[in-house]
């Protein structure tokens, strides 16, 4: 029964306003994920939480973890994220090439369409079958 979102309004004065827009242009956040974020976080610390500029926090918190927090990966996970990332690339270039190449084949069956007429190798064999030995002469 608590799972509806419910909102929250108030005013800020311009300049807060300003400064909270930069935040969210900063991190490609909309100005709403800022303050649910925001929000979250105070919730789920139990209102304890501070927020300071970047100037005074701290090298190290009292549990002596840095802050920001760090996580240490694997060189192999960066490498394959580095393949991955340049596999990604190339197949959108190949999707590119092959969209590409469908345009100029959908073009040209359109001139063909203009007068040309179209002949299908399907219809080229009827209902007679045909040796695999025997070749197709084309012109």
């Amino acid at each position: 029964m608590g799972s509806k979102n419910k909102t929250v309004s108030f005013r800020v004065n311009e300049d807060a306003f300003e400064a909270l827009r930069e935040i969210a242009d900063e991190r490609d956040l909309s100005l709403s994920a800022v303050f649910r974020d925001y929000v979250d976080t105070l919730v789920a610390h139990d209102g304890q939480v501070e927020v300071v500029p970047e100037h005074r926090v701290e090298e190290t918190d009292t549990d002596g973890e840095s802050f920001p927090p760090t996580v240490e990966v694997p060189k192999s996970f960066v490498r394959e994220h580095e393949r991955l990332e340049l596999e990604a690339e190339h197949l959108r270039e190949q999707l590119d090439e092959y969209k590409a190449f469908v345009t100029y084949l959908q073009d040209r069956l359109e001139e063909a369409d203009d007068g040309e007429e179209v002949v299908f190798l399907e219809e080229l064999d009827g209902d007679r079958e045909r040796d695999e030995d025997e070749p197709y002469q084309l012109g």
